[in-house]
Formats: C-alpha cells, sequence, structure tokens
C-alpha cells in the first residue's frame, strides 16, 4: 500500500536558497507520515529567542514548487506544542502552487518560558494536500438546516 500512495504523490520541486545551505531537507520520519518537518535557517552560530508571547517569522532557507491543484499546509509540531507552547500562529499557513518564494513558519511561544530556535532546528511539519476550488452562487435564501443559523456552542459544548 505504502509504494501505492508513493506513486500516487505528487513531485514537489524544491530549491535551497544560500541560507538554507547545510540544512535537511523536508523527508517523512516514517512511512505513514502525514506531515514532513521544516528546519529553522537562523544564521550559524547564531539564536532566535522567542520570549512568552512573542512571535517570529522563521526562514527555512527554502523554496517550493507544488503542482497545480496542490497546496503545502504549515502546521505546528505537537511537541513543541506540548512540551514548550510554541505553535504556529496562522496554523494551519498555506502555501500555494503559485508561490516561488522562500517557505517561512509564523512562530509564537504561548509558553512561560522564552524558546531559543537553533540552526536546523525542527520547527514545523509540512503537510502536501489536494486543493478544490469551489464555485460560488448568490442566492436569495439558503435550504433550511436543523441547526439554522446556530452559532459557536449552539451544537453543545
Amino acid at each position: 500500500m505504502y509504494d501505492d500512495a508513493v506513486r500516487r504523490a505528487p513531485l514537489v520541486r524544491i530549491r535551497r536558497l544560500s541560507n538554507g545551505e547545510g540544512l535537511a531537507l523536508p523527508a517523512y520520519e516514517t512511512p505513514d507520515a502525514a506531515g514532513c518537518d521544516l528546519r529553522a535557517a537562523v544564521p550559524a552560530g547564531e539564536t532566535l529567542t522567542l520570549k512568552p508571547g512573542e512571535r517570529a517569522i522563521v526562514p527555512t532557507g527554502l523554496c517550493v514548487a507544488l503542482p497545480s491543484g496542490w497546496e503545502a499546509q504549515v502546521r505546528a509540531r505537537s511537541g513543541l506544542a506540548a512540551k514548550f507552547g510554541v505553535g504556529v500562529v496562522n496554523a494551519p499557513g498555506t502555501i500555494d502552487a503559485d508561490y516561488r518564494g522562500e517557505v517561512k513558519v509564523i512562530l509564537i511561544n504561548h509558553g512561560s518560558d522564552d524558546f531559543v530556535i537553533r540552526r536546523g532546528e525542527r520547527i514545523a511539519q509540512m503537510v502536501v494536500a489536494p486543493v478544490s476550488q469551489a464555485r460560488f452562487e448568490e442566492v436569495e435564501a439558503l435550504d433550511e438546516t436543523s441547526r439554522g443559523e446556530g452559532g459557536f456552542g449552539s451544537t453543545g459544548r
């Protein structure tokens, strides 16, 4: 089954920028992993410190070319969230198929201690997923449902 999934997988071309030299490319850590890790491309010998409540745009040193009909979602790493309270502000962040700039990750420190980011550290995960674009039609009224206009919390806690 894994071989079939690999054959159906889209080809994502990656261009490494000079600030990404020497860093590992995104890779799946296990055969059934949905996401591959993105690494911090902070300058060698330097660190980036996120104080509690701070956010920063962290470079990865990579540009990607996704095939048409695909996107890449940038998500938090569960270990960083659980252990340190560090997440991705706009999770999931979306990389569109026509974007060719550097992939950057907007991290936020929700924890109570400073969080230090070092070069090559795994800071987020990227999930490549198919995209469908909806068609929109303006109408005078929408069909009725049992929920109706019930908003936040209307179906329970």
